[in-house]
């Protein structure tokens, strides 16, 4: 079975990041057409438009501020104006910032992490699910991550948002699962990117000896697992948190 999203239009937020890059190609690879977001590297966000474009895909490119509902609104005209509806929304941006001790941290960053993982998400799904309701389908899908389940020392913000992102995410697969909507999470392990691949790794041994299939993730792993999630395949799956880390994570039921 091949994974059709032909017809469907996909939002993926920080399609510029080391990973958005791969699931904004896999997604129009699919078949889907694809609003490329990002937030101020513009030049990015067109090249990889004139990728897509290249071998036949349909794409655009869209600016929002992903913290800013107003902003997020303003998105939702331009990628409708330009493509349609959206069908699949895929919220992976995500603010970065310096991971410190609890005691060192700033109060801003755990802001920063509420902001661009939970009101995010909160955001997105008001902008996007009332007209996903009206034709009764889509797909909503959150990038989360092993460390909300690992809870490492420096990883408070991150894991706090993380966190409540996964809440929005679980209360809001059981409030549109009516209408035939899904809402899930990938949740990435330490994951190798296009950043990655040319520099000279080794610092990562320790943690692939912790993870049972011995070896890090691939960007398109993650990709592949997001493009299966949207896709017809996977309309029975529906409030899920699913680790892409080699068992390095692994769910208690």
């Amino acid at each position: 079975m091949n994974i059709d999203l032909h017809g469907k239009t996909a939002l993926v937020t920080g399609a510029t990041g080391e990973l958005g890059r791969v699931m904004a190609r896999t997604l129009a690879q699919c078949g889907a057409k694809v609003a490329i977001h990002y937030h101020s590297n513009k030049p990015k966000a067109q090249q990889l438009l004139e990728e897509i474009q290249a071998w036949g895909g349909t794409a655009t490119i869209v600016q929002a501020d992903i913290t800013n509902e107003a902003s997020i609104l303003e998105m939702k005209d331009s990628i409708y104006a330009e493509l349609g509806e959206v069908d699949i929304v895929v919220a992976n941006a995500v603010v970065q910032y310096t991971w410190t001790t609890i005691l060192e941290q700033s109060p801003d960053d755990y802001k920063s992490q509420f902001e661009s993982c939970v009101m995010q998400s909160v955001f997105l799904a008001k902008a996007f699910i009332p007209a996903m309701q009206l034709k009764r389908v889509g797909r909503f899908i959150g990038i989360n991550t092993e460390c909300s389940m690992q809870n490492f020392a420096t990883q408070s913000a991150y894991v706090a948002g993380k966190r409540g992102m996964d809440g929005v995410y679980r209360v809001l697969a059981k409030e549109v699962g009516e209408y035939q909507i899904t809402v899930n999470q990938v949740a990435p392990g330490w994951t190798i990117s296009e950043k990655e691949r040319s520099a000279e790794l080794g610092a990562d041994e320790g943690y692939k000896q912790g993870v049972p299939l011995k070896r890090r993730g691939e960007d398109q792993d993650i990709a592949n697992a997001v493009a299966f999630l949207a896709s017809d395949l996977a309309s029975f799956i529906t409030g899920a948190y699913i680790p892409v880390t080699g068992g390095n994570v692994m769910p208690a039921i």
